[in-house]
């Protein structure tokens, strides 16, 4: 979504004048590459660096148009949160060192951002999903106040006319509507760029999809979100749904995701690729267009294609063909974006020298794989990738095979071979491609999350744990040395940060309520079952109505006949209860204040925990 300013698309004028931008672009870029006007060499690379900005406690900061205001670097964009932005990286020609100079190039803007948002009290993490997010950071408030942003999520909204729902099952399982597009500010990724010949597009577009599945999985390092533990990758589960404007209904609907990996092998040209994007999703945004691309051709200029160019920016394939103009001169590129940004600079360079390499390295036992290979093999590769990492096991050549062997045997070998290919300086193909070896003998990203994860909370709540994680994600981070050399995190680690101690880090999250129509008997029994001496009522979508303690029961024990009373008949309704973000301290003042040993937990009058005399 480079086009800054953009409307929603609606009306019949406005709709028929992009419309026809639209197929002119069509047809321009088919004239492009008839009369070889799209530039063959030199081939280019290039990246786009999203990530998170955090308060020094973690937890997200919403100031992403201050710092971008205090970088004052082109380099730097907004991204939809306010606690997100984007590094745009030049442009580099594909070979040599170009890989270690995108990396100090990387390095040195990154420390620009450091530097900036230490003045501001904020750190900068690499990561695909921050740990420490939780629902409330995702509401339209703290949206970037961008216009572009606002129409698109008007426009989506709109287009779905329901809330978005998100449904990920993985260890734990996620299941929540949303309000907004919000969701997809979870996520960020590491994007990156490859200029590919047009003559070739279509058969390195279906290599790039070959090869996407055992490529994810040595790469995946987001399996949290909201504290629950879903896939190796769950950004792909995430922002597919995140943006899905499709509406649930009773019919069975076979259309795409906005969001999706494609269905079937590309045949034909690359403005095929285009065509069937828009046949499929309906354009949501325009903008201002001054000339017509088949009159600029005709006039000697080089057209920008802004209204193709604009509805492919809302179209989310994992491996997207692109458009573009630089130094004057027209490219065509594949930009892949499932990989995640993080954890370190150095694992993202290995990353792309991998991708690259595994590109330019395919030899001819894999050509023409579009009229020999299952396109659901593939793409049944790329979601075991996202479901399961380095555990999964992939279709390839037809054949069943472990990702440990296809990633060291055929992979990293056919990997060296294209960068040696393209001219890539041997010193850089043996200190990127070692990075990814180590990572598939070892652990990737996710997995020293989980287990570390999983080590906090053995001593920890949730949130206390994710904030800890995050802390000992970022000092691996600022080292710049691979995730697959991190110790893990111990379950007594804690954080030399100043990280308050909150309501929300000691809390139980994992509550037994009643309504008010259970009987007492039900209720009595259900708190000596577990050994609780303090039961909430709820109502609806966890509105707490009142709370009972063991002290309220317990007299039925005895009493055969009250024991079938209602809770309505029992229950008190005044409650004091307290909000996440208040202090431990807080807490054990107003349990002293009010003679009493508990607390519920509400957001909005909506039970989300308990907090006891022994928590605090």
């Amino acid at each position: 979504m480079g086009t800054l300013n953009v409307t929603k698309l609606s009306g019949r004028k406005a709709k028929a004048n992009y419309f026809h931008h639209l197929i002119r672009d069509l047809e321009a870029l088919d004239k492009m590459v008839e009369t070889g006007l799209i530039e063959k060499s030199p081939v280019r690379i290039g990246a786009e660096q999203e990530f998170f900005i955090v308060r020094n406690d973690f937890l997200p900061n919403n100031n992403s148009l201050k710092l971008l205001e205090a970088f004052n670097d082109p380099h730097f964009t907004t991204e939809i949160g306010n606690f997100n932005l984007e590094i745009n990286l030049d442009p580099l020609i594909l070979g040599g060192d170009c890989f270690s100079r995108l990396h100090q190039n990387l390095s040195d803007l990154l420390e620009l951002a450091k530097r900036e948002a230490a003045q501001e009290d904020s750190k900068i993490i690499l990561t695909g999903i921050l740990p420490t997010l939780s629902h409330s950071h995702i509401g339209i408030q703290n949206m970037t106040p961008v216009q572009r942003y606002y129409v698109l999520n008007e426009a989506a909204r709109e287009s779905r006319a329901q809330d978005f729902m998100i449904h990920i099952k993985g260890v734990d399982e996620l299941n929540l509507m949303h309000d907004s597009v919000m969701l997809e500010s979870c996520n960020t990724s590491w994007q990156m760029h490859l200029q590919i010949d047009p003559d070739e597009f279509i058969d390195m577009f279906n290599w790039s999809q070959a090869i996407s599945g055992p490529i994810l999985a040595a790469c995946c390092n987001s399996p949290l979100l909201f504290g629950k533990e879903l896939w190796s990758e769950t950004r792909i589960a995430l922002f597919t749904q995140s943006v899905d404007i499709r509406t649930n209904s009773f019919l069975l609907n076979d259309s795409q995701s906005r969001v999706s990996f494609e269905d079937k092998w590309q045949r034909g040209r690359i403005s095929d690729i285009f065509r069937d994007n828009i046949s499929r999703f309906r354009s949501l945004l325009t903008a201002e267009f001054e000339l017509d691309s088949m009159e600029m051709l005709k006039y000697g200029q080089i057209p920008k294609l802004k209204a193709l160019c604009l509805h492919n920016g809302t179209v989310y394939r994992w491996n997207r063909a692109c458009y573009g103009v630089g130094g004057g001169r027209p490219h065509l590129r594949i930009e892949n974006r499932y990989i995640p940004s993080g954890p370190t600079m150095i694992d993202q360079v290995a990353n792309f020298a991998f991708w690259v390499g595994m590109m330019k390295g395919r030899t001819e036992e894999y050509e023409d794989i579009q009229d020999r290979w299952d396109f659901k093999d593939t793409k049944s590769n790329f979601f075991r990738a996202a479901r399961y990492g380095m555990a999964s096991q992939f279709v390839w050549n037809n054949e069943l095979v472990s990702s440990q062997n296809l990633l060291m045997n055929t992979f990293l070998p056919m990997a060296r071979r294209g960068l040696r290919k393209v001219g890539i300086v041997e010193e850089d193909i043996d200190k990127y491609l070692k990075v990814i070896e180590n990572r598939i003998n070892r652990r990737n990203g996710a997995t020293w999350l989980v287990d570390s994860y999983r080590n906090l909370l053995k001593t920890k709540k949730k949130n206390e744990a994710r904030q800890v994680l995050t802390a000992h994600l970022y000092l691996n981070q600022e080292k710049d040395i691979p995730v697959s050399e991190w110790e893990l995190v111990a379950p007594d680690a804690t954080s030399t940060f100043n990280i308050q101690k909150l309501v929300s880090h000691i809390m139980s999250t994992d509550i037994f309520s009643v309504e008010e129509k259970d009987p007492i008997e039900l209720v009595v029994n259900m708190m000596r079952w577990n050994n609780i001496h303090h039961m909430p009522v709820v109502k609806g979508d966890k509105e707490l109505v009142a709370l009972l303690s063991w002290s309220d029961v317990q007299q039925y024990l005895d009493r055969p006949k009250e024991v079938q009373l209602w809770v309505r008949k029992v229950m008190k309704k005044e409650i004091i209860t307290i909000s996440p973000d208040k202090t431990v301290q807080e807490a054990r003042d107003l349990m002293a204040k009010h003679q009493i040993n508990s607390l519920p937990v509400v957001i909005e009058n909506k039970l989300i925990g308990i907090v006891t005399s022994n928590d605090v």
